[in-house]
């Protein structure tokens, strides 16, 4: 379906970029390993989706250090994101964090990821609308995957109620990682949005919305009354088996609070 090809453009788009234009600014070099374990040597011979996300970050990354090579630093990458959509929302300090990515291989990447953005934005008139929490929800399922903290989005929709962008406001720890209307419309703004829908995981894995989730959501319902963006819901993440609706996910909207 439409969210699986939206993916398979991302993957495409970062095995382009790589081949196309930074080996022939940047030499590539990955640590020795046995010839058959080479990310370059696998996509060669066996294709692009034979291929592991890090071992595709691998190819981004070309080398890694003297005391981790660069599929290492790769998976650390995945796992600390979470998963390889997450990465799309980072910023040139998220990278730089890890040793190995220096200045300018942090510009690198986030170049990749923004021309995945792009091209994604471009192409969103022709995606479903995000018009309901299910939908929301499944499409979100790709940026939760491991994570054991929780994180909220900003989901930026055009007129049409089609995805423009997803923008991570905020990233914290295991039992907090709220954000402020501010931060939310601001990103909105700057994505031209003509709507926005929230949505944030919970860790537990159980979607039902605590005090603080409440307190948020009415906060941000006020305020797109004042920037004039409409919040079409507001969705918390979690797994089905820890639901006890069976669903996965809490949809403010649904429960008529917004």
């Amino acid at each position: 379906m439409w969210i699986k090809q939206r993916l398979g453009w991302e993957v495409a788009i970062i095995e382009v970029m790589q081949i196309a234009l930074f080996p022939k600014i940047f030499p590539t070099k990955i640590r020795p390993l046995d010839r058959n374990e080479h990310p370059r040597d696998r996509m060669h011979k066996r294709g692009a989706l034979a291929l592991s996300d890090a071992e595709l970050l691998a190819i981004l990354l070309s080398s890694g250090t003297k005391d981790n090579d660069v599929i290492t630093l790769a998976n650390t990458l995945v796992e600390q994101s979470g998963s390889l959509a997450s990465l799309l929302s980072w910023s040139e300090s998220d990278f730089r964090k890890h040793k190995g990515i220096g200045h300018v291989k942090a510009l690198q990447l986030m170049a990749v990821m923004e021309i995945a953005h792009r091209v994604v934005a471009h192409r969103g008139e022709k995606y479903e609308p995000l018009d309901s929490a299910p939908l929301v929800a499944e499409h979100m399922a790709n940026y939760t995957v491991g994570l054991k903290v929780e994180k909220f989005w900003a989901v930026c929709l055009n007129r049409k109620n089609r995805l423009l962008r997803v923008v991570e406001i905020s990233s914290g720890i295991a039992t907090a990682a709220l954000a402020h209307p501010r931060e939310v419309y601001r990103a909105a703004m700057r994505e031209s949005a003509c709507a926005v829908i929230c949505a944030h995981n919970h860790p537990s894995g159980d979607p039902r919305p605590s005090h603080a989730d409440l307190d948020i959501t009415r906060q941000l319902r006020d305020a797109s009354k004042a920037v004039q963006i409409p919040l079409l819901d507001h969705v918390i993440l979690g797994r089905a088996e820890l639901d006890p609706l069976g669903r996965g996910y809490y949809s403010f909207r649904d429960a008529g609070l917004i």
